[in-house]
């Protein structure tokens, strides 16, 4: 293979082997998550490979009008030229040239360790996201009969901080008086070392009792906080690591910043940037345990002023579907993450852990 297209070009395989395919098919039937991850990139890679031909199709279509009276002008010329952009296309997939790969990857729930998980797309805490497409295009069959919920709260403060650990000073504030209820009574989560979750049920169970006392301090339903660790995390199978490759514990991707006193690591992560997606590297709290983010977790909601509105009206809801609609709605409003879809998001997965939990 000429080396022009890269030292890695060696290692692509050849457009027109088609045994290359179904290798990737059979790869994809073997149960262990490392070969399903593989296959998952090689498929990825082929889909990049196929936008890329259709961007080179697409400039041979406009260079074709210029080379009407050439002498290279011919079938046969073509038929070769094709054969080359369809090889060509493939090479400079496989050496991640545009990036499509690593995006249709990370949609698909694959295992790029290089960003954090399931689209966390965090925010400077400038955008608060247009939840009108949310409410219009919300199916209501995934939000399940009325649970009731134990009304406990916590003393709301008046920090600006924000979802990122940033000030949020300069915004607008809520107008909506604040109920004051009785201040958190210390209740710790169990302080559970972060375990290898292998399933998706292994890690609902292991949230369950935990998301529970969260539904008891906070009055968000359970199932909802499950979800959102489940979308932050790739359900427990990608959570950020350390520098060392240790596990940060951090459920909730919450970012770290001069008021956080731990410990922290830094990761890559994509962002929403005026309707544009942009990778930065960004802190990330690290904790000694799952009941540690959990813990954190609350607090980081209940300190939060702008917060404070949406925990308000969860509180004030009696059924389970209002209350799932006030809270995720309120947190993509007050602006959680950038990802537009963030709180739709969570739905889905919402009607995974219900299955689960009924299993």
């Amino acid at each position: 293979m000429n080396d022009r297209f890269g030292p890695n070009s060696a290692d692509v395989n050849n457009f027109f082997d088609l045994n290359s395919l179904n290798s990737i098919r059979q790869q994809s039937n073997k149960t262990d998550s490392a070969s399903k991850d593989q296959a998952l990139e090689k498929a990825a890679k082929q889909f990049e490979a196929i936008f890329m031909q259709m961007l080179l199709k697409s400039m041979r279509s406009a260079q074709d009008v210029l080379e009407s009276d050439s002498p290279f002008n011919s079938q046969t010329t073509k038929f070769y030229r094709d054969m080359h952009d369809q090889q060509l296309a493939v090479e400079l997939s496989s050496n991640g040239s545009l990036g499509l790969s690593d995006l249709i990857v990370r949609q698909l729930g694959g295992g790029d360790k290089n960003y954090t998980p399931q689209s966390v797309l965090r925010t400077s805490g400038d955008s608060a996201g247009n939840l009108s497409e949310l409410t219009n295009r919300r199916n209501p069959s995934i939000l399940k009969n009325d649970v009731p919920v134990e009304q406990t709260g916590s003393v709301l403060n008046t920090n600006t901080q924000n979802r990122n650990g940033q000030d949020n000073s300069s915004q607008t504030q809520v107008t909506e008086p604040f109920k004051l209820i009785k201040e958190l009574a210390n209740q710790q989560i169990d302080d559970t070392k972060q375990q290898g979750f292998s399933s998706p049920q292994d890690f609902v169970s292991a949230l369950e009792q935990p998301a529970k006392q969260v539904e008891r301090q906070l009055g968000v339903p359970f199932q909802v906080v499950i979800a959102q660790a489940a979308l932050e995390t790739g359900w427990g199978q990608k959570v950020i690591k350390t520098a060392n490759g240790d596990s940060s514990n951090n459920l909730f991707n919450i970012k770290a910043d001069r008021r956080w006193h731990g410990q922290q690591t830094k990761t890559e992560t994509l962002e929403f940037e005026q309707g544009a997606m942009v990778k930065k590297r960004e802190p990330f709290r690290v904790y000694d345990s799952i009941a540690d983010s959990v813990n954190d977790y609350v607090n980081f909601l209940s300190s939060n002023e702008r917060y404070q509105a949406t925990l308000t009206a969860t509180q004030g809801v009696g059924g389970y579907k209002e209350k799932v609609e006030h809270f995720l709605q309120g947190i993509q409003g007050a602006g959680y993450a950038t990802d537009p879809q963030y709180a739709e998001k969570i739905i889905g997965t919402l009607k995974r852990v219900s299955q689960l939990l009924n299993q």
